[in-house]
Parts: C-alpha cells; structure tokens; sequence
C-alpha cells in the first residue's frame, strides 16, 4: 500500500509564517484612517487613496514577483518583498503630508506582493501532493485570516500605548522577523513535461482561453468588497452603528465603544474566514470550483444588501461579521485551485498573479471610492451597493467558466 504523504510540510509551515506576519500588518491599516487623518486634518479620502494605492501597487507587483520566483528563486522573491514592504513602512512613518503617504504605500503593496499569497500559494502548491494540493491552498490562505485576527486588535492595543508612527516601525521589524523560516521554504522542481514549454507558451494558450478572463474579470468583485471592508469598515462601525449597552455581552467583554468594535469586527471576519476557507478547500477537492465560487459570491452579494438595509447595531455588525467572514477568503483556494488544474504548477505564480491584478484592481477602486464616497455624501451607503452589484456580477461570469485542463494548446 502507498504512504500517504504528510498535509504538513516545512514549506506549508514556513508559508503560512509569512503570509500570517503580511497579512496581520496589511489588514491593519483601516484602524489607522481616523488616528491618522486627526492629526493632520486630512480629508478621509487622502488616506484612503494611500491605501488605494497600497492595494493597487500589490497587483501590480503580483505577476511581477511570481515571475521573479520562477526565475531567480522563491526565496530570493520573498527575500526582496520583506525588505521593500520593511522599508515601505519606515518611511511611511515619518510621512507627514498625503503625497508622501501615498508614494511610500506603493512600497508597501510590493513588499505585500512579495510576501503574500501569490508567491507563497505557488510555491505550496508546488510542494503539495495533488491530493493535498487543494487543502495545503487553503490552510496557506487561511493563515492570512488568521493575520487578520491579529493585525487590527494588536494595532489598536500598539495604539494605545505608542503613535501609530511608532507602530508603523514595530510592524517594518516584524516583516523582517520572517524571514527566519525561509530556509523551510523549498519546493520541489518543476516536471520534464512543464519544462518543456515557456512561459510565453503558457502565458499565450491562458490569454487565448475565455475561461482565463472570466476567472480575471471575477476576481475583481472580491477585491472590491474585501478591501473596501478592511480600509473602511472599523470608521463605518465607528461611526455609524448604534451605541453599544452598558452592561450587555459586549460591554462585559471590555468593547465598551463602537470604535473598539470595529477593531472586533476585522478580527471576528479574520475568525470566521479560517474556517469558511478551510471549508472551500475541503470542498475544492469534492465538488466543481466555478459553482462554489459562483455560490460564494452570490451569498457575499445577499449578505451585503441585508446588512445595510437594517438598522446598524452591535448584534447586526457581529452577525455581518462572522457572515461575511465565513466567505472572506474562501475565493482565494478555489481560484489558485482553478489555475493551476487549468494550466499546470510551473508558472501558477505568474498566472495567478495575473488574475490577481484583477482583484487588486477592485481593492483600488473600493477604497479609493470608499474615501471619495464619504468626503462626498457624508457615509459610505452609496459604495456598498456598488459592492453588492459587483457581487452579483462575480457570480454570474464564474458559471460558463470550463474545468477542463490545457493540453498542447487546447482544452482537453
């Protein structure tokens, strides 16, 4: 009888550190939008356009950095992302004007491309065997959430005993720590077959493929929503829900305020999507990806427009949470999982990269309207219906999207 090889490697350990430290400081940012704007009277759409811009760089960045892997090494990749992300936050902190914020923020997206899920999820993907290949994606994806927990809870609590400029330092020492674990980072070579053609071939029989642009084209409503949620949602719960009870559940817990709430709230959507992503991969293996992307997005979409058509209160943001998180993330092992069954292992990291820059596309948009939005209107009611439009739209394009692998230049 043949072993059963391990679902935990050095490589799935090693991947999911640093996607975990990346994550945990990149979902950060939206608690710094108030504290940062306050003091230096900025318009709310000013740091949100450096965040914008964080998420639009990232995309930008994501092919780039996967055909930097494939070409000189993942670690040599992961390397250059720890220190331009590092840097990217130094200098951020002694920013004091808008234009420097948003300059040294598309430091910051490289260094997240550079240290995120696409290189990582390539190189796990590589180092899987193709009956772990789909949970190994979504153990690695789900350690992001985990990032997510962490990251604005900790940057809350760094916030009160330190200035966010402080804390930006705290986190560039941090991204650096990681790269302790990459010697664990060591994926197998790739096959004679996937040697055998180019990146040029790939590249052109994924571009030539209508499947491949539905797959970009609907990636762009999770960004959309996931970043416009990450940058906006702690001022949105902030500002807009009703006041949390003395002496309730909440209260007992120490969230005395709606702004600690919105610090929850990132950390319970980061809870629940461990578990929702985990789920998607399980589910990945068992049943065909497009219908449960197609199902996600359908359910992100209801879930949006009953949340702000009822009045917002501390129950209804949990319950959104926890909702919501259960989906957050659950895209993210299925699309990896989709590509690389379409168009093998060896250049995953490109091309996911490629599909990626579609949803950091929408992560640009929903942030930077985010700002516009409120600045204009006064709240962000506007740019969430956007978000439950895009929404529907992802899943309707997922359903004509074929499942059958690419084989000397057709569909097989």
């Amino acid at each position: 009888m043949q072993a059963r090889t391990p679902l935990f490697t050095p490589v799935l350990i090693a991947g999911c550190v640093i996607i975990l430290v990346s994550f945990a400081i990149r979902a950060s940012f939206g608690v710094f939008q108030i504290p940062i704007a306050e003091e230096f009277g900025w318009l709310r759409s000013e740091f949100s356009l450096a965040i914008a811009i964080q998420n639009l760089a990232w995309g930008i960045g994501q092919p780039l950095f996967g055909a930097a892997a494939e070409k000189l090494g993942d670690r040599r990749a992961i390397i250059i992302g720890a220190l331009v992300y590092a840097a990217g936050l130094v200098l951020s902190s002694f920013a004091v004007s808008p234009q420097a914020h948003q300059w040294y923020e598309v430091l910051v997206g490289f260094g997240i491309a550079g240290t995120g899920m696409g290189v990582i999820l390539a190189v796990v993907g590589r180092a899987a065997s193709d009956e772990n290949r789909s949970m190994s994606l979504a153990i690695a994806t789900a350690a992001g959430s985990g990032g997510q927990i962490l990251g604005a809870p900790v940057a809350e609590w760094l916030l009160g005993m330190m200035p966010w400029q402080t804390v930006f330092l705290v986190f560039a020492a941090a991204i650096l720590a990681v790269l302790m674990v990459l010697p664990m980072m060591r994926a197998p070579a790739a096959s004679k077959i996937e040697l055998q053609e180019s990146m040029g071939e790939i590249l052109g029989k994924a571009f030539r493929d209508p499947s491949y642009t539905l797959i970009f084209l609907g990636f762009f409503s999770c960004g959309y929503q996931l970043s416009f949620i990450t940058a906006h949602f702690p001022a949105f719960v902030t500002e807009m829900c009703g006041p949390i009870q003395p002496g309730g559940v909440l209260h007992g817990l120490g969230v005395t305020t709606t702004s600690a709430l919105g610090a929850v709230s990132i950390a319970l959507i980061g809870a629940a999507n461990i578990g929702g992503t985990l789920l998607a991969g399980w589910a990945g293996k068992r049943w065909s990806k497009k219908y449960l992307l197609a199902g996600i997005y359908a359910a992100r979409t209801v879930i949006g427009a009953v949340f702000i058509l009822l009045p917002i209160t501390p129950v209804s943001v949990i319950v959104f949470s926890v909702a919501m998180g259960s989906l957050w993330l659950a895209t993210v092992p299925l699309t990896a999982g989709l590509v690389a069954h379409l168009y093998g292992l060896r250049y995953m990291g490109t091309l996911y990269g490629i599909v990626f820059l579609s949803h950091q596309l929408g992560s640009f948009l929903g942030v930077w309207l985010g700002g516009r939005m409120y600045d204009a209107f006064g709240d962000y009611t506007f740019v969430w219906w956007i978000g439950v439009g895009v929404g529907a739209f992802s899943a309707i394009v997922h359903l004509p999207v074929r499942e059958n692998r690419v084989t000397g230049g057709v569909l097989a």
